[in-house]
């Protein structure tokens, strides 16, 4: 592994415990995935980078190339239209991106078999369920620019998902918003501590807004 390959490592994993509610105040709210874009469960967390997908709707030949080209640890952000009769996998080729070692899989579509996957406890962020299959007709397009929920994604962009919904960090500003996320998490964890169970401060904290 190269020097710059394993900074670039050393920096997602900085983002593995901030919360996302964090990394989007240190954006400035701008970046975040449409909220009709949810984990199958509560508890699913992911953090890595984008290897991003633009398929066709109902045509999910190509999630099928990019399971096979990605890199253990990316995350696959899929630009699927955000149509939701047709779904871009089911258990078989979820379960298929988890034993590869893909961390997770975001989607502006759909899934279907969600009691299996649910059973790989494996992160998939998506609309919704549903039980139509895409066809495999060969169209789309791997590691190139998408829109994912209302949000530009570009190839290697840092991913985070949690309950809350899902981020994009564009590489260009990965170690700025680090460092203001660290620093949202210390404040917040600092705030919650002065004010808790101190009727004074929480009147004086409300009152800094209020008056």
């Amino acid at each position: 592994m190269t020097v710059e390959n394993q900074v670039k490592m050393n920096i997602v994993e900085q983002f593995e415990e901030i919360p996302t509610t964090c990394i989007s105040d240190a954006l400035e709210g701008m970046n975040n995935l449409s909220s009709t874009i949810q984990p199958l469960k509560e508890e699913y967390r992911v953090v890595g980078r984008a290897f991003t997908v633009k398929m066709p709707v109902g045509d999910n030949l190509v999630v099928l190339k990019a399971i096979r080209e990605a890199k253990p640890g990316d995350v696959l952000v899929i630009d699927a239209k955000g149509d939701t009769y047709r779904a871009i996998a089911g258990d078989f080729i979820v379960g298929m991106a988890q034993t590869l070692g893909i961390k997770g899989i975001i989607v502006d579509g759909v899934i279907r078999d969600v009691v299996g996957i649910k059973e790989l406890d494996y992160p998939v962020f998506c609309k919704g369920t549903t039980i139509a299959a895409s066809g495999k007709a060969g169209q789309g397009e791997i590691n190139v620019p998408i829109s994912c929920g209302g949000v530009t994604v570009q190839p290697g962009d840092i991913i985070v998902g949690d309950a809350d919904g899902v981020t994009v960090i564009p590489q260009e500003l990965e170690e700025e918003v680090l460092k203001q996320s660290l620093e949202k998490v210390d404040k917040d964890i600092q705030r919650a501590q002065k004010v808790s169970g101190n009727r004074e401060e929480i009147i004086a904290y409300l009152d800094r807004f209020l008056s």
